[in-house]
């Protein structure tokens, strides 16, 4: 509350002269009770949390940044710093750093813009066509390599289950996934009309892009949708992608489902 009513008395930049009384009465709290808590010296917790932020800092950052708190804490110990280890961890919670955590890390490929228009879901988890180039489903997915994050774009042909195209690409861009649909309509679009072909992807903004919009146009390709955050919704395309502990390989929507 202090901190408050430091930050917002006497703002100029918001056009605000208040002092401390008008503020208090709005808050319905004694001045009395500011003017005292401002006057009184730091506690022993607040000191000792002042002298050993910049050490916990210190042995942060000569560890790579890679230390968590049980880390840190031993150090610290070590370096003659009695210290708790509970408060090592509340500390570096407060100050924002935190140490290098193994496992399953997760990049997000489906961000959409909830004021944006959508098509419809079309499908409505029927997957199943009469005969090729009647229903393509699409999806973007990542595999964590050596040298970074590889991102995948790929469509599916839900008549014969083939992969009709792809893409690769060290970043999540639009292109990606145009690049897999051009792809896609170069093979296909050779031998046979995509007229009316329906389109079904999720809500990803590289999905929902005017670009990519304006390529199934030009195609009378008809693009379909799925719910937020519903991995059923495009469940085949889904189940293509398997998460494996060597590859790698893992798909956001899944963990929704």
């Amino acid at each position: 509350m202090i901190a408050f009513i430091n930050a917002n008395r006497n703002n100029v930049s918001a056009g605000l002269k208040w002092g401390f009384e008008p503020i208090c009465r709005v808050l319905q709290v004694a001045p009395s009770t500011i003017y005292a808590a401002m006057a009184r010296a730091p506690s022993a917790r607040a000191v000792r949390d002042a002298e050993l932020i910049p050490q916990i800092r210190k042995v942060w950052g000569d560890n790579l940044q890679v230390y968590g708190a049980d880390k840190v804490w031993d150090q610290l110990n070590k370096n003659g710093t009695v210290v708790a280890r509970c408060t090592v961890e509340r500390l570096m919670r407060q100050i924002g750093i935190q140490g290098c955590r193994r496992g399953r890390q997760w990049v997000a490929t489906t961000e959409s813009d909830d004021s944006q228009q959508r098509p419809a879901d079309l499908v409505d988890r029927d997957f199943h066509a009469a005969a090729p180039n009647r229903l393509w489903v699409a999806d973007l997915t990542y595999v964590k390599t050596h040298s970074g994050w590889v991102y995948a774009a790929f469509i599916i042909d839900v008549f014969s289950r083939m992969i009709v195209g792809w893409q690769a690409s060290r970043s999540l861009r639009t292109d990606l996934a145009i690049d897999a649909l051009e792809m896609a309509v170069h093979n296909r679009g050779r031998t046979d009309d995509l007229s009316g072909l329906i389109h079904h992807s999720d809500r990803g903004v590289q999905y929902l892009a005017v670009r990519y919009s304006e390529r199934l146009a030009d195609n009378d390709i008809v693009a379909s949708v799925g719910s937020k955050g519903d991995s059923y919704d495009n469940a085949l395309v889904e189940s293509f992608i398997i998460w494996s502990p060597d590859l790698g390989v893992v798909d956001v929507a899944d963990e929704a489902a």
